[in-house]
């Protein structure tokens, strides 16, 4: 019995530490994408802190798939969109995600919500 009990909370434990691993480290952010390959606003949620403007929680209230896409570098800009743009971010989403892909040789990212040095 004891075992059993003990067993179930390192299991909760390790649940419990997973799920605080989650949060975004700032070089990812989340995008909504509709089935045309559109963005919708995401809603997210951050840390009350004026030092760390990193997300912790986005959801897509208007409906898409959730997508993880990387934050532009400094003095990268995001591909403009167009019509062939959505159309080949659409087809670019590999398990949820738009690490890594690129469109006319520029990395498929967005600029950040939350820079620093505002």
């Amino acid at each position: 019995m004891k075992i059993a009990i003990l067993s179930a909370a390192a299991v909760l434990a390790l649940c419990a530490g997973s799920a605080g691993a989650q949060s975004f480290d700032g070089k990812t952010t989340i995008l909504c994408l509709d089935v045309s390959g559109k963005a919708l606003p995401p809603t997210c949620r951050s840390q009350a802190s004026r030092l760390s403007k990193i997300e912790d929680i986005c959801t897509c209230p208007m409906g898409g798939d959730r997508v993880t896409v990387p934050v532009c570098a400094e003095g990268v800009k995001p591909p403009a969109e167009s019509a062939a743009y959505e159309k080949a971010r659409h087809a670019a989403v590999t398990k949820g995600s738009l690490v890594g892909a690129t469109y006319e040789g520029k990395p498929m990212c967005v600029t950040g919500r939350n820079r620093q040095g505002y």
